[in-house]
């Protein structure tokens, strides 16, 4: 018998839930185990769930421990400390640390071959510290990162050009948080330059009105956060792209966070770069043209991280 793909979701909060949602819909994964500390509301989420199977491709769903990492594909983390209304990203370290690395011991017990997938945040400090915790590769020790931001600035891009955004080619760099980068010199139209849209663009953009666009891409989750107590949908389609990625072995070209040694001059902190994900996890970054406003910003992100990551003395 062929080997079934396996999933393990740490966590079944909003977003560990809906990820497994999409997860399901798709078909991606053909095995989707969910832990909890809260095993009431977990197997209820996991019951509704398997309510839908009639209307999805196949998969099972269950609630399970961390002896079922030893299989699994890939482990997703998403336990954490629920960020609060006003509360930045990286507010959440100390806390989330510690769960962390809880999490990390207990799925070492069981697996070393399973690729980690850090979701909870700060995701860039907290990816650094499953890396320096489990010794693991760094290629297979990876973070969602600025996945969903990226998505993000497609998404407003696409409605300010008036364009599908499937046809937006976009990344936010560095940290996924108030650091976070654009690069705009790397971005296109349907191939095309956005510079060289912008002069014949009849919108006449200026540098306010790209501030105004990254702007929007920083606070979005601020935003939904206040409104609606967390962001789920567009993390969740971002964790089954990489997810897919990976299990597929699409090379696919993601801004997944992972250690950066090199990179514009920056060294030990993960962050999010233009990174071709694969069957080996975060298998390679591409070495991008950035302009060089950009390459200080990004050292900029990167030293913000390091902070927090000496301060907490990882």
């Amino acid at each position: 018998m062929p080997r079934v793909s396996r999933v393990v979701i740490v966590g079944a909060g909003a977003v560990g839930t809906t990820c497994a949602y999409t997860l399901q819909i798709s078909g991606t994964a053909r095995q989707i185990v969910m832990i909890d500390l809260d095993t009431k509301h977990a197997q209820a989420e996991i019951m509704d769930l398997n309510h839908g199977l009639f209307f999805t491709p196949p998969v099972d769903i269950r609630l399970g421990d961390y002896a079922d990492c030893k299989d699994a594909d890939i482990v997703i983390i998403s336990a954490g400390a629920k960020q609060k209304p006003g509360q930045s990203r990286l507010d959440l370290v100390r806390q989330n640390v510690e769960i962390c690395r809880s999490i990390i011991a207990n799925i070492l017990q069981h697996t070393r071959d399973a690729i980690l997938l850090m979701v909870a945040n700060p995701v860039d400090v907290l990816t650094y510290v499953a890396l320096r915790a489990s010794s693991l590769p760094p290629e297979r020790v990876i973070g969602s990162g600025t996945v969903l931001d990226s998505a993000r600035f497609r998404y407003l891009l696409s409605r300010h050009c008036a364009v599908d955004p499937h046809n937006v080619h976009a990344y936010i760099l560095g940290e996924h948080g108030d650091s976070e980068v654009a690069a705009w010199s790397i971005s296109h139209l349907g191939g095309i330059k956005l510079s060289h849209c912008q002069k014949l663009c009849s919108h006449k953009c200026s540098d306010y009105d790209r501030e105004a666009i990254v702007e929007k891409v920083r606070q979005s989750a601020y935003h939904i956060i206040e409104a609606k107590g967390a962001t789920c949908y567009g993390i969740g389609l971002a964790l089954e792209k990489i997810v897919r990625a990976i299990l597929r072995d699409e090379r696919s070209v993601l801004t997944v966070s992972r250690l950066v040694d090199g990179y514009c001059g920056i060294e030990n902190v993960c962050l999010s770069i233009p990174t071709v994900v694969g069957r080996n996890g975060a298998d390679r970054p591409l070495s991008a043209e950035l302009s060089p406003r950009e390459q200080q910003a990004l050292q900029a992100s990167a030293q913000t991280l390091k902070k927090v990551i000496r301060d907490i003395g990882v």
